[in-house]
This record gives structure tokens, sequence and C-alpha cells, in this order.
């Protein structure tokens, strides 16, 4: 397996690999990391279909590619995908793949027109003060230490962040920086959470930097993400032949290590209760998704809180990886990720509207009609006086495609689940969505005298638990994750946000395929290169546009050592047409 950044590679149909027609591949996950591998081993190594089955646990497929629900009992979300152009294996998946809403397009050839008609911006990227704008909302107000604290840290190798917490790295100084409340609530980062997540997302999203304040950058569905990337996925996969076969729980993985080999021998699973499993030989592929950011999410309603469930059982992804684990060091140290739910969870909540009220208020705090089909927020609007750090998103309207037309969907989340509200005085965890639902209109700047009656009477709300929901970015050191194919597998490879893959960030979709396309290609030596991770860190035109961004425009003089030594030069043309002089 190799890496490539020009379409010399990106177009090419390669060979067939030698023997592939009597290979079969096991495929442990349903989620987007276990459908792609099955996408690329139909369209890039050209097995049979049939020979492929994917082993899903839960009656639906997509992972954390979730939406359902309905109008009466309210719609459901555990999140939101924030997506790019620079996302190259997502990309190269779905210019595959079948639109279900446009005849004769892929997903890629749906989302791109969409995107292009509709781009995505933020009219209020911030808000405070019971809904008002966040003054200073357009300037990142970093200091000069931030700024080389930020520098400090892209540059820093990995090996020297082992161990190492966000606030480790990072000062006060930084951490009192709107750069800082855009950036965390962007991506979902917590201080004690990993420096070396934290350096991969600044250098990987150098250029985002550019949309920090606006969200013009991002691009995104035209539904759920269940709905318009998990099913066009699963429906193609489908048609081709490959298995699903739900309801089953993989328990473990048995390996055989020899003279430094290490061979995938049985799977053992539990179906539908019931002991089971299969012997597989070298010429079998299987592929695993190790760990998940929403295994235990657990539901509230209106009037219930959401439990916090976590137990990890015999049957959890968790304790597969466990026992996996347990057999070589190369597998990973699951426990690292799993090991403290007071790190690496938050919760979320799905607000259904029942009445023109709170749309009306949508209205008003954004400028934007909810119900125009087009965008609405543009992403995350983040609350910064909210004790729970609270954020929330309307994306286009309606998000389902079952949903009433005078009906309207919000995401709400927030970062700080266990600590009292502004107005609800009581830990987000322990809230019904009712109370959810006032905590969030309070911050809208919704009167007190009308909070509690449009709470109770103008949604229906529904939170969400999510113990694991960032357990991705738990403080870790080199060897914490196994390789997508660690050092000696013959036909073992691991899939999604716990296989490490260099460079690239989890949390993203692009992650998943990206080890999908990975793991595809290194057991069966298919001779196309896996796209580069987009390299703006490595772009001098990207570098000075972030550095403008990170001066809030404030230029350097125009006189001095730095004009001397550019003066005349194309190094001088591109400082002012990035206005840093």
């Amino acid at each position: 397996m190799r890496y490539a950044h020009s379409n010399f590679e990106a177009f090419v149909c390669p060979e067939k690999p030698v023997g592939i027609d009597s290979r079969s591949a096991w495929i442990v996950g349903g989620g987007l990391g276990g459908m792609a591998a099955a996408a690329f081993l139909i369209r890039d190594a050209r097995m049979t279909p049939s020979r492929i089955t994917i082993l899903e646990a839960s009656d639906l497929n997509g992972g954390a590619l979730d939406g359902a629900g309905n109008a009466e009992t309210g719609w459901l979300i555990r999140g939101g995908r924030e997506m790019e152009e620079q996302f190259q294996c997502l990309w190269d998946l779905y210019r595959s793949i079948p639109s279900l809403e446009v005849p004769d397009a892929s997903v890629l050839d749906e989302f791109y027109r969409l995107n292009r008609v509709d781009p995505s911006s933020s009219p209020v990227r911030a808000m405070c003060g019971h809904g008002q704008p966040l003054p200073g909302r357009d300037l990142l107000k970093l200091t000069g230490k931030a700024r080389h604290e930020i520098i400090a840290l892209i540059l820093a190798e990995e090996d020297t962040l082992d161990g190492k917490t966000i606030s480790d790295v990072l000062s006060h100084d930084f951490m009192e920086s709107n750069f800082w409340l855009f950036w965390r609530s962007m991506f979902a980062f917590e201080t004690w959470h990993s420096a070396i997540e934290m350096k991969r997302y600044l250098a990987r999203f150098v250029h985002q930097i550019l949309g920090l304040k606006d969200l013009h950058t991002l691009k995104f569905t035209k539904y759920n993400q269940q709905e318009s990337l998990s099913k066009p996925l699963a429906t193609w996969l489908a048609d081709q032949g490959v298995v699903f076969r739900h309801g089953v729980q993989v328990t473990n993985v048995r390996v055989d290590t020899l003279e430094g080999k290490k061979v995938a021998s049985r799977i053992d699973w539990l179906e539908n209760g019931r002991p089971g499993g299969i012997d597989v030989s070298t010429n079998d592929l299987v592929f695993v998704t190790n760990g998940s950011m929403v295994e235990n999410s657990r539901w509230g309603d209106h009037h219930t809180p959401a439990p916090i469930d976590t137990t990890i059982a015999e049957g959890s992804i968790w304790q597969l990886w466990r026992n996996i684990a347990e057999q070589d060091p190369a597998f990973g140290r699951p426990d690292v990720f799993c090991g403290d739910t007071t790190k690496s969870r938050w919760e979320s909540a799905t607000l259904t509207t029942l009445s023109a009220r709170i749309p009306d208020l949508v209205h008003k705090v954004t400028g934007r009609d909810p119900f125009s089909g087009r965008t609405v927020t543009g992403g995350p609007i983040t609350i910064q006086d909210s004790a729970w750090l609270m954020s929330w998103v309307v994306s286009r309207q309606p998000h389902f495609k079952g949903q009433p037309a005078e009906q309207m969907v919000v995401w709400l989340y927030g970062l700080f689940s266990d600590v009292p509200g502004n107005y609800v005085k009581k830990p987000m965890q322990d809230c019904t969505g009712e109370e959810i639902t006032q905590e969030w209109l309070f911050h809208m700047g919704v009167p007190a005298d009308q909070i509690d009656d449009m709470a109770a009477t103008g949604a229906i709300t529904r939170p969400c638990m999510m113990p694991f929901i960032t357990a991705q970015f738990m403080t870790r050191s080199a060897g914490d994750r196994p390789k997508v194919v660690p050092d000696g597998s013959v036909n073992l490879a691991f899939l999604g946000q716990f296989a490490e893959t260099p460079r690239d960030t989890v949390f993203t979709t692009e992650y998943s395929v990206r080890t999908a396309m990975e793991a595809v290609y290194t057991l069966l030596n298919v001779d196309r290169a896996v796209p580069e991770v987009f390299g703006s860190v490595y772009d001098v035109r990207m570098l000075l546009q972030a550095a403008a961004e990170l001066r809030d425009g404030k230029k350097v003089p125009a006189s001095g050592l730095l004009r001397h030594l550019t003066d005349g030069t194309e190094v001088d043309n591109l400082l002012e047409r990035y206005g840093l002089i």
C-alpha cells in the first residue's frame, strides 16, 4: 500500500488481484468503515460480492451515521457530520455509489451540486447574553504567545506528545481566545484530550482556520447522514450481493501467531443470544471495527432524562477489542479509550417543533427562514456563556424525508453535561428533554415568563447520553491504537476511529473510509495508491492565509528586515496578496 496525491493514480482501475475469486471477507461492524471496506473489495479488488459478509450487532447499518424517529414521537439524531472538499477517500468512495435522490448521478454528484447551489455559511457563529451575537465574533483574539504555541504544536514530533493533554501544551492565553471557543465546539475537544490529536487537527485542517468564524469551508448533506450517506451505500452493497447479518455480536477473533505472522483463524459470536462462530483460513480476510463512539448511547424523552450506561458487557464492541488485544500487544490497548467515561462523554438532544413559535425564534436569531430548504445555521452556533457550553444546529429542512413541511428539527449538544445549567439548575445529564429545551430557550433570549410554556407545548425533545462519544480523543501514546494492518498480519485488519493511520484525524467520516481503503489495499496488494491526506500544512499559500487569520488581519509593517529580504520576489507578492504586509 502506498500514498499518492496525483490524479495519475486517482483514475486508475487496478488489475484484479491473483486468486481473488476464491477468497472471502468477514467484516465486523456495519458502520461506515465496514461498508466502505466492502465497497473497496468489490470495486477495486473485484471480490465476488456474495463472498463478503458484514456482521452487525444492531438492526441498522451506518453506525454513527444515524437518523430515525418520526413526526409524532420526535426525530432522532445523535450527531451530525461536518465535511469538506478535502476528504479525499470519502469522495473517492462516493463517486462510485449511486444517488437515491438524483437519477443518473452518484452520491458525490448529488452532494457537489447541492453545495454549489447552496454553499454553507454561518450567520451567527457564536452568541451570548440571551440571544445576542458574541461581541468580537469576527476576531480569533489570539495573543502572540498563543499563536506561538499553535505553531510549536504543529511543528512538534508526535512522540514528544505521548501521554500529554491539550492543557499541557496550550496555555491559559490560548484557552481564553475565540479560536479555542470556535475550535472546541466545532470538533468537540476538551482540555484533557490528547495533545497528539490536537496537533493532527491543527496540521490537517490549517485551511479550516480560514472558515472558523463563519464555517464557509464546511459542506453538508441534504438530509440526515443515515438517509444521505448510509442508506445509499448499504443499498448499493445489497444490490451487488453483499450479505448483511444483523443481530450478530462478535465476541472474539482468535489469532494464531507463528514465526512472526498473525493469522485470524476463528470468529466467535452471539447471534440473537446464541453462541456461534466460524473458522476462517488464511485465504479469508477479517476486518474488525474495534471500538465505537456511539456504543451504549441511551435515549431519554421529553419527560425522562437519558440514562448513563457505562457497562462493557460480553458482546459489546469494547469487550471484543479487549478480547482481541489480550492475544498480542500489536492489537492496541482499548482501556486507554474506554476506561474513563467521565472524560469521553457528553450529551446531545434532538428537538422536534410542534408549532411555529420556535421556528420563528430561529428565524429571528439567524435572519434566515428555516423552511426555505437552504442552509440555516451552516454548522453549530455556540453559546459562549452557557455553563454546559451548549451549541445548536438547524440543518437544511426537512432534515428527514418523512418530516412534515411545517416541522423543524434542531440538534443541541453540551460539552459539559455534568455541571448545573444557567436557567435549569441541574446538570444536563440529569435533565429531561423539556428541561434541556428550557435551558436552550433561555440562552436564545426568550422572556422568562414564556420559557416554560414554550418548552412544554412547542416541542418534543429527546436527549441522548453518549458515554464514549469522544473516546477517540482520549490522551494516548504510540501503540495504544493498533495499526490498520498490524505488523505481520496475514489476513486481519482494523477499521474505524480506533485504528491507527498516520496524519489523518479521528472523529471524521474521512478517517473511517481511509482505514477501510488502506486495509483492503494492504491485505490484497491492490495496485492503486491511497490518496494522501490533504497537505495544506505543506502549502505556503495556505500557511500564509492561516497566519493572516491568526493575526486577525494585523499586518507586519511594510519595512524592516522582512521587507528587505522579500522585496521584488514572489514571496513579497504572496505576503501582500494574503494581507500579511
